[in-house]
């Protein structure tokens, strides 16, 4: 049986995220809201309270974007954005200038 496959943690000056990728259960995804703690927890997705199910992604409906608030402490300092979340965001500007 496949695993859930969960990914690093990256943030940004307010939030922590991560996604999880759900092996064979998008039949029981709603595609159309966002997922409850108690949902996503009857899913088999394991992680500390806080997390929020924040967007879905509906190209691929079986990952699901999770985030919690930054600790006040660390959210009042500037934060370094990880190099992940760098490499997704200059990808994303080389697919828009591709598109245009």
């Amino acid at each position: 049986m496949a695993e859930i496959s969960y990914s690093a943690r990256y943030k940004d000056e307010k939030y922590e995220y991560r996604h999880v990728i759900l092996p064979g259960t998008v039949d029981r995804v709603p595609r159309n809201r966002l997922l409850t703690e108690t949902e996503w927890r009857n899913l088999g997705i394991q992680q500390s309270r806080g997390w929020v199910h924040y967007m879905i992604h509906r190209p691929e409906p079986h990952v699901l974007l999770f985030r919690r608030p930054l600790p006040e402490e660390e959210a009042a300092q500037p934060v370094a954005m990880d190099q992940q979340r760098q490499e997704d965001e200059e990808l994303a500007v080389e697919e828009e200038e591709e598109e245009e």
